[in-house]
């Protein structure tokens, strides 16, 4: 799998998608950022500076406070893979944040989406 181009993708770019596949399913902006919190550390201010500064996938992660401790509880098939069996680690991080926001918008309530 050549992950290269996906790793230098902007989140800027995937943010408005992951939004929009939410709001289609009458999911808000905030869950998605709740969760984005709740995966990364990051806050409504630091999540906005990743955006301005329209950093890559790579980098967004790379510079997250923190990847929350739950994330082993992350589980699952997403992208025809288990997202608990993904060997590349930026991989599987991006992957977590694919599955939760296909979790939202699948209707699943924030609780179980965030593992509490």
């Amino acid at each position: 799998m050549n992950n290269i181009k996906i790793f230098k993708t902007s989140f800027a770019r995937i943010y408005p998608l992951y939004i929009q596949k939410a709001e289609r399913k009458g999911r808000t902006k905030a869950e998605v950022d709740a969760i984005i919190f709740w995966l990364t550390g990051y806050d409504e201010q630091t999540l906005q500076q990743q955006i301005d500064r329209n950093s890559d996938l790579e980098t967004f992660f790379a510079q997250a406070p923190h990847l929350n401790p739950n994330v082993s509880k992350i589980t699952g098939v997403i992208c025809g893979y288990r997202v608990e069996q993904i060997e590349d680690e930026l991989m599987q991080k991006i992957r977590y944040l694919d599955k939760l926001v296909d979790e939202l918008a699948k209707g699943k309530a924030m609780e179980k989406i965030l593992r509490q």
